[in-house]
């Protein structure tokens, strides 16, 4: 229909192309999307922890969610190499062990999964991490709502990520969340 021809290569065709397209249309996207508020500040907190590994776990291309992240400043300390992206597997779950076993073969030590946390805003997110045995930590900030993704089974559902605090709390535990903030499901 697109004067395409098919063949064995055409996902990747097509994975290149995208990514053309996004870096092609960065002002678009720009003033389209954006980051989440809250997003670069909990990404630098976390930078600044000894033993936090952060890298990206997408059913996006690689090269299309470099672009992305690079697009509102994302991207910094995030290390693309040991993630997984949506070429690596069909199945979310399978993402969270493909992107443990890059990053214990280029660090050199054992990433459990109980050490493995997920930031995710939808019941898939979810649910990937509680198959995989990976804690989940969801945020209400895309189209599902906290009871959705507490539905999905998230233990922890944030509203938003603007409040660093609270995410280094719910992700380490302790005193770093405000008592009064209510970001754990019952």
């Amino acid at each position: 229909m697109n004067g395409v021809e098919g063949g064995e290569d055409l996902y990747e065709q097509f994975a290149t192309e995208q990514a053309r397209g996004y870096a092609e249309h960065l002002d678009a996207l720009r003033s389209r999307g954006r980051a989440l508020p809250g997003a670069t500040e909990a990404l630098q907190a976390l930078s600044q922890r000894d033993g936090v590994t952060q890298s990206v776990l997408t059913g996006n291309t690689r090269p299309s969610a470099e672009i992305k992240l690079r697009a509102f400043g994302l991207d910094e300390h995030l290390d693309f190499d040991i993630g997984a992206y949506g070429t690596d597997d069909d199945t979310r779950a399978n993402l969270v062990r493909i992107a443990r076993q890059r990053a214990e073969k280029v660090h050199g030590q054992d990433y459990e999964a109980r050490n493995t946390v997920l930031i995710g805003d939808t019941p898939n997110d979810v649910v990937a991490a509680l198959n995989s045995g990976a804690r989940i930590i969801a945020v209400a900030t895309g189209r599902d709502t906290a009871a959705d993704l507490a539905a999905a089974g998230a233990d922890i559902v944030l509203s938003n990520l603007t409040d660093t605090s609270a995410v280094l709390a719910a992700i380490f535990g302790g005193n770093e969340c405000p008592s009064d903030s209510p970001h754990t499901r019952p």
